[in-house]
C-alpha cells in the first residue's frame, strides 16, 4: 500500500493511493486525481529527520574519500522539506547545485538498542528524497553546514510512502536520476556503506527512534550541476518517481 500527504480543502490529509498512482482516496470516502493533488512531504509533522553523507562507496570513490564506517550523520529541519511536483529554489550564486537521490526509511515503532538482526521489524515504510546540495556553500564533506543540507525547501520528498511490507529488499533496489530527461545518476541501494538495517542499529544505540521518524541513507555516484528551470526526477525501484523543478531567486 503506499500512502500519501496532500494539501485539500485548506487541510492537510493522509490518504491511500490507488494501486496504479493515478487517485488518492480521501478519508471520506472521495477521491482525487493524482494530476490534480497538491503534494505534500509525507512526513509526520515532529519528527526527527536523520541523513546520511559518503554513505556508497561509488559516491565516496567520485570524490576521492575511502568508505568508512561509523557514517557521517546530521539532521535536518522540517523546513527543509517540500513535495512532489514543487520547486527548490537555486540561489544566483549556486554554479554547483546537484541533486542527490536517496532512499529514506520511515519508523514505525520506537526503537531503542535494536539489534541490526530485529532492525528492519521498525521500519513502516520507504519513500524517496532528492536531497540538493550546494557544493560553493560546503566547508568540506565531513561539515554538511546548514547553507549546504538546510535550506528552506531544498529536500524534496515523496511522493508517497511504500509500505515495507512491499519492499522484499531494501538492499537491491535500483537508483535512477534525471535532469530534463538525461540520466546524471544510475545506480543500487546493494552499494551503500551501511545497510539501513546498520543504519537503524546504529542510531537507536544513541537515540530512541519515534514513529515518523525518516533517515535519508546517502546518495550513489554521479555529480551534475543544475540551473533554474531544470526538471529533476529522482526515481527509485519499487517506490516512484520524485520530480521537481528549480527556480531562480525571483520566482521562489
Amino acid at each position: 500500500m503506499k500512502r500519501a500527504r496532500i494539501a485539500h480543502e485548506g487541510r492537510a490529509l493522509w490518504v491511500e493511493v490507488a494501486e496504479d498512482g493515478e487517485a488518492l482516496r480521501l478519508p471520506d470516502g472521495g477521491s482525487v486525481k493524482a494530476a490534480d493533488a497538491v503534494w505534500l512531504p509525507p512526513v509526520t509533522p515532529g519528527a526527527t529527520i536523520f541523513a546520511l553523507g559518503l554513505n556508497y562507496a561509488d559516491h565516496n570513490k567520485e570524490l576521492g574519500f575511502q568508505s568508512k564506517e561509523p557514517p557521517l550523520v546530521f539532521l535536518k529541519g522540517p523546513n527543509t522539506l517540500s513535495g512532489h511536483n514543487g520547486t527548490t529554489q537555486r540561489p544566483t550564486d549556486a554554479n554547483q547545485m546537484h541533486p542527490e537521490c536517496e532512499l529514506v526509511a520511515v519508523i514505525g515503532k520506537p526503537a531503542r538498542s535494536v539489534s541490526v538482526v530485529q532492525a528492519l521489524d521498525h521500519v513502516s515504510g520507504y519513500t524517496i528524497a532528492c536531497d540538493y546540495a550546494v557544493r560553493e556553500y560546503l566547508e568540506n564533506y565531513y561539515r554538511p553546514n546548514a547553507r549546504v543540507k538546510n535550506r528552506d525547501g531544498a529536500t524534496p520528498l515523496g511522493p508517497w510512502v511504500v509500505d515495507a511490507a512491499d519492499i522484499t529488499d531494501p538492499q537491491a533496489l535500483s537508483l535512477r536520476t534525471t535532469v530534463n530527461g538525461k540520466t546524471v545518476q544510475d545506480g543500487s541501494t546493494a552499494d551503500m556503506v551501511m545497510s539501513v538495517a546498520e543504519l537503524i542499529a546504529y542510531l537507536s544505540a544513541t537515540m530512541t527512534l519515534m514513529p515518523g521518524d525518516l533517515i535519508l541513507t546517502g546518495t550513489p555516484q554521479g555529480v551534475h550541476f543544475c540551473d533554474a528551470g531544470d526538471t529533476v526526477v529522482c526515481e527509485i525501484e519499487g517506490i516512484g518517481r520524485l520530480s521537481n523543478t528549480l527556480v531562480g531567486d525571483k520566482a521562489a
